[in-house]
Formats: structure tokens, sequence, C-alpha cells
């Protein structure tokens, strides 16, 4: 079994659906400290016509020291939900595929969700069906696993009674191979795909919300992502 692990990002990029394709199970690391710098974990990046959308889900910082990713709270107060929705539909509004998604866009900025976890993990949810990833998640807190940095990652593989872990290549400098080893776990690397497909508004930027993706090309999504079936 291979898995995989990744915190729950907000809107998250293409190569974290990569990842979870290719893994036999994915955990979510929601039971690990929320940074106290700026993290996707709370934003991420979309396209508008002057190139970089940000679109930030404010959060309860003040006052709270550290607290875990699924102990964080969003900030209800102020008009940022109606300004993040406009500023998605303008910028998008000629997306062949926006209006399919337009229903769960405005859950996604109603006052439903009160935890950043519940509203990122119905977001991730919702990308995973639509980009058609049938890799089951789990969270870390539903799992009572322990542990910090690679023993946590070693102790979930325990856990989940799997011989193989799988990371991005970029993050091989900071797992330590002899603890997997020791422990019988096999680590692989890959390098997440960044395709390129039909976008909005000049140049093409890599790496945005995968609802970039699915605005744009809609059912094609998947193919586009992973066009000969494997990395």
């Amino acid at each position: 079994m291979i898995i995989s692990t990744y915190q729950p990002f907000f809107a998250p990029f293409s190569a974290f659906f990569a990842k979870a394709y290719l893994s036999d199970k994915m955990i979510i690391l929601d039971n690990v400290q929320f940074p106290q710098r700026t993290t996707w974990i709370t934003r991420n990046r979309f396209k508008n016509d002057q190139g970089i959308l940000w679109i930030t889900i404010p959060v309860w910082r003040k006052g709270l020291g550290l607290q875990k990713i699924n102990e964080v709270k969003i900030y209800p107060e102020g008009n940022w939900r109606k300004k993040h929705i406009a500023s998605l539909k303008k910028s998008y509004a000629n997306a062949p595929y926006l209006k399919e998604h337009l229903g769960f866009v405005g859950e996604i900025f109603s006052d439903r969700f009160e935890k950043l976890i519940d509203l990122n993990m119905s977001i991730i949810h919702y990308l995973k069906k639509h980009l058609m990833i049938p890799t089951p998640l789990a969270l870390q807190s539903d799992l009572d696993i322990k542990g910090k940095g690679n023993e946590l990652l070693v102790n979930i593989c325990r856990k989940m009674g799997a011989s193989d872990y799988l990371s991005q290549k970029s993050a091989e400098k900071y797992l330590d191979k002899d603890l997997f080893s020791r422990a019988g776990i096999t680590l692989h690397f890959f390098t997440p795909p960044s395709p390129v497909y039909p976008q909005l508004w000049g140049a093409f930027i890599h790496n945005l919300s995968a609802f970039d993706l699915l605005f744009n090309c809609g059912p094609k999504s998947h193919e586009v992502l992973f066009p000969e079936k494997g990395l």
C-alpha cells in the first residue's frame, strides 16, 4: 500500500490531486500545528485580467497562540465573502464551465462553515470528485496518530499497514531515509505535473488552484492532468 500525506490546503493546486492519484490512500495532516506565517491552508491563487488573483480566507489568530489546523476558526465579520464571489465571477465569466460550479462557489463563501478544516475538506472532496480521483482520504485526527516530522510520517505508515510512502521530489532532503528504512518503509519520489491547458487572460500561469483547471476544462480536466493515465 502506498500512503501519502498533505496538509489541507485551501482550494489546492493540481499537484495535490496528482499525489493523491498515485497513492492508495492519502492522509490529511489536520492535527499538526497551524503555521503562524502565511500559508496555503488559508489562501490560493486564481487568475484575472491583472494576472494573479489571491483568494484568502481570514481566520481567528489574535490571542489564541499556537493552534492545530483542525482548531482554526474562520473570521466571520466583514464583507470578504461577497468580494471573493464577485472577484471569481468577474475573473471567470468567460470560462466555459464556470456556471456548472457556481452553486458550490456560493457554498464556499457562505456562513455554513465555522472551522477552516471543514471548509477546506469540503473543497478538496469536491475537486477530487470532479477531477475523478478515486483515492480515499482520511484525517490524521480520526486515526489517533501522534508524532512530529518524520516520526509522524512513519507512524502513519505503520498505522495504515503501508510499506511505501510517496513524497514530492522537492521534499526529499527533509526526509530521514534511515528512519523510514529501519521501519521497513520504501520511499518513492515524484515530480508533480504542471499541465498547460486553455486558460483565460493571456500568458499561461502554472500552479493555480485546481478550480482554474476545472472552470476552463470541465470534464476534460482529468485527461489534462493525467494524459497518459500515469506519471
